[in-house]
């Protein structure tokens, strides 16, 4: 392949990466996948895939072609599926409509897939390109492929901290740390994940609604991310403000509580389950474990200093989303992290800083843990 056949396939390709990364809020528990169909320099189709259970990018791009589709080059962000799901197989429809090349951007982890679209789609006579723009495509579905390949969600901690890192007064008076630019930056988060957790204490001391209300595009009931409450004594009341706003939540409490609470949680709307219980409360590789039986592919973390801190003192938490706002609060008010145990710079917590901008007033942090 020469250089220019390579740039004019990295070029169509980041045309698909950003249509897949356009739809709004991600297909859960789909990955993002994005096809473009091109016949010589001529744009055929393009499509992106919306929603479970809804056409696969590829499918709607070939709809949109038609009898244009045949001799065409489909670029997919993902390995075109080889096997019958919600939707029929996405590499059989290519063969069919006479697709003369695939270019895929990386492969399906799936282990339903994992090289047989690809296998069908040489088979049917397709030429195939692997590997374009494998990283950038790779990054759209870090949740999906985690979940796939590793067993478990990706997770991104929140948090919101005044300049001297401080996140609510020492009485916990904490409305507002940050302004409602940062707010509505925060609701945009909430809608990509597929579900919010946070702690019993939180709800008992905010009364939060954690749904993903102020973003770009209304969030219909059915598409609001899974609210879970990490509530190992059942504490949370059936008037609580997270069980009116629309949207499914799930109590996770501990094994042993008393049977008469369950009743009037359950009327309110909550699913309840029962998970094994840690030192410091619910074990949070049980946690993971109950979000991945969902089909969680990734987790938005909004809880107060303690659990948060729990989260990534024990190796669950992927990224910190740390909104810093222009105020001071004091060596009295409540820290960002409660993590004990750090005596020296070697016990450090190592992160990666990947991004930094300015959200209306504050600074947003965007930091791996190393």
């Amino acid at each position: 392949m020469t250089t220019s056949e390579a740039a004019t396939d990295a070029w169509w390709m980041a045309r698909a990466i950003r249509l897949a990364a356009r739809v709004f809020p991600p297909p859960h528990p789909n990955p993002r996948v994005g096809c473009v169909l091109v016949r010589g320099e001529r744009l055929v189709a393009e499509a992106a895939h919306q929603r479970a259970g809804e056409a696969h990018a590829e499918a709607a791009a070939l709809q949109l072609a038609g009898a244009d589709a045949r001799g065409a080059t489909a670029y997919v962000t993902l390995e075109p599926c080889s096997h019958h799901g919600r939707t029929g197989p996405c590499a059989e429809a290519l063969v069919e409509a006479g697709v003369a090349r695939v270019v895929v951007a990386h492969r399906d982890p799936n282990p339903q897939v994992a090289g047989r679209g690809l296998a069908r789609l040489r088979g049917g006579g397709i030429a195939v390109t692997e590997g374009v723009l494998g990283e950038d495509a790779e990054a759209l579905n870090r949740g999906f492929l985690r979940r796939i390949a590793g067993g478990r969600p990706w997770v991104t901690v929140k948090l919101a901290a005044s300049l001297d890192g401080r996140t609510a007064m020492a009485s916990g008076e904490s409305r507002w740390v940050t302004s409602a630019a940062a707010r509505r930056d925060v609701h945009e988060g909430r809608a990509r994940a597929a579900a919010i957790v946070t702690g019993a204490g939180t709800v008992r001391h905010d009364d939060p609604r954690l749904d993903a209300r102020d973003c770009r595009e209304p969030l219909p009931a059915e598409r609001q991310p899974l609210r879970v409450v990490l509530d190992p004594a059942l504490s949370t009341v059936p008037s609580a403000a997270l069980l009116a706003a629309p949207g499914p939540v799930l109590l996770l409490h501990g094994p042993e509580v008393p049977a008469a609470r369950r009743p009037p949680l359950e009327a309110a709307g909550a699913m309840l389950e029962p998970i094994k219980a840690g030192p410091d409360g619910l074990d949070l590789g049980q946690v993971m474990a109950a979000l991945i039986r969902r089909e969680i592919n990734e987790v938005w973390v909004e809880a107060g200093p303690t659990l948060a801190g729990a989260w990534v003192r024990d190796g669950y938490a992927d990224e910190l989303r740390i909104y810093t706002a222009p105020h001071l609060m004091g060596d009295r008010a409540r820290p960002l992290l409660h993590l004990p145990g750090l005596e020296s710079m070697a016990d450090r917590v190592r992160l990666h800083i990947e991004d930094v901008r300015r959200v209306g007033e504050e600074i947003r942090t965007t930091a791996r843990l190393a």
